[in-house]
C-alpha cells in the first residue's frame, strides 16, 4: 500500500525509514559485490588448479606408458601391474570429474560464439540456471515450430505475396541462427550432444553422407549436361538452372544414374532401421533418435516413390513408341 502523509511529522518520519533501508541497501550491495570479487577469485584459483592437474595427469600418463613399454608385463610383478590398471582408471575418472567442476566455472566461447558474441561469459553458475535455461531453449524451438508451420501453411494455401514468403524466409533464417546460438550456450554450460549413441551412429551417417556427395556429384553432370543440350536447341534460357520434363536424348543418362539413386534411397531406409533399432537399446533415453529414424523413412519412401514415377514413365513412353511402331 502507498504512503500517503498528512502532515510534516509522518513526512520526516517516512523520510528517516527511507534513509535507514537506503543504508541497508548500501550495506548488502556492498556485501554483494564483496562477495562477488571473492567469487571470480575462487573462480581462477580452481580453474588454475584443474588446468594443473590435467597437465601432471597428462604427464604421468605418458610416464606410465613408458613404464609399461620399457618394463614389459613379464618384468613386471603382478601387484605393478594392478597398480597401473588402478591409477589409468583413477586417471580417467579424474578427467570426467574435472568436467563436471569446469561446467560450473567461467571458460572461454568456442570459435562460434566468439565470433558472435565476443569473449561474453555465457557459463551459468548454478544448476537451477542451467535447467531454467534448458527449459525456456525447448520452449522456444516448440513455439517457433508452431509459428513456422502456420506462417508456411498460409504461404502455400491461403496468401500468394512475395512479402509475405521473404518475410516467412527470414525467419526461417534468424529461427536457425538463434538456435545454434542458443545450443553452443548449452554446450558451454555442460550439455553434451555426443554420446554413446552418436557414436554408434556417427561412422554409418558420415558414410552414408560422404556416398550423398558422391551421388550429388553425378547429379549435377546430368543436370547440367541436359540444361547445355536444351539450351544448344533452344527450348530452355541462358539463365535457367533447371530442366522440368524429359526428352528422349536424356534417358540414356538417367539410366546410368538410376542405379546409384535407388542405392541410395535404400541406403535411407537402412539408416532408419538403424535408429529405430538403437531406440530400443536401454541405454537409449534421446528423444530425437525416433525423429530421426522417422525423417528417414520419409525420405525413404518419398524418394523413392518419386524415383519409381521416372522409371514408370519411361515405361510409358517406351510402350507408347512401340504401339506407334
Amino acid at each position: 500500500m502507498l504512503f500517503s502523509p498528512t502532515d510534516f511529522s509522518e513526512c520526516l518520519r517516512e523520510w528517516d525509514d527511507l534513509e535507514k533501508g537506503y543504508q541497508q541497501i548500501q550495506d548488502t550491495h556492498r556485501l554483494y559485490k564483496q562477495k562477488l570479487e571473492e567469487v571470480a577469485k575462487l573462480q581462477d584459483s580452481c580453474s588454475g588448479a584443474i588446468a594443473r592437474q590435467r597437465k601432471r595427469l597428462k604427464e604421468l600418463t605418458a610416464s606410465l606408458e613408458q613404464c609399461k613399454n620399457n618394463h614389459p608385463t613379464p618384468k613386471l610383478s603382478p601387484d605393478d601391474v594392478d597398480a597401473i590398471a588402478e591409477i589409468e582408471d583413477s586417471i580417467r575418472d579424474r578427467a570426467n570429474a574435472f568436467t563436471e567442476m569446469e561446467a560450473f566455472l567461467p571458460k572461454k566461447n568456442g570459435l562460434y560464439l566468439t565470433l558472435v558474441l565476443g569473449n561474453v561469459n555465457v557459463t551459468l553458475l548454478n544448476k537451477q540456471s542451467k535447467f531454467a535455461y534448458k527449459d525456456e531453449y525447448e520452449k522456444f524451438k516448440l513455439v517457433l515450430t508452431v509459428i513456422l508451420f502456420v506462417f508456411s501453411f498460409t504461404c502455400r494455401f491461403l496468401f500468394s505475396y512475395r512479402a509475405l514468403d521473404a518475410l516467412f524466409n527470414f525467419l526461417l533464417v534468424w529461427y536457425y541462427c538463434t538456435l545454434t546460438i542458443r545450443e553452443s550456450i548449452l554446450i558451454t554450460n555442460g550439455s553434451r550432444p555426443e554420446g554413446a549413441l552418436y557414436q554408434m551412429f556417427r561412422s554409418q551417417f558420415l558414410t552414408y553422407c560422404l556416398y550423398q556427395s558422391f551421388v550429388q556429384f553425378l547429379q549435377y553432370y546430368y543436370q547440367s549436361g541436359c540444361l547445355y543440350r536444351l539450351r544448344a536447341l533452344g527450348e530452355r534460357h541462358n539463365m535457367d538452372l533447371t530442366v522440368e520434363g524429359f526428352q528422349s536424348w536424356m534417358w540414356r543418362g538417367l539410366t546410368f544414374l538410376l542405379p546409384f539413386l535407388f542405392f541410395g534411397h535404400f541406403w535411407q531406409l537402412y539408416n532408419g532401421i538403424t535408429l529405430f533399432k538403437m531406440f530400443q537399446l536401454p541405454e537409449c533415453k534421446e528423444w530425437q533418435v525416433v525423429m530421426c529414424g522417422c525423417s528417414y523413412m520419409v525420405l525413404f519412401m518419398g524418394n523413392f516413390f518419386t524415383t519409381l514415377g521416372v522409371v514408370y514413365q519411361k515405361y510409358i513412353n517406351n510402350q507408347d513408341k512401340s504401339k506407334t511402331l
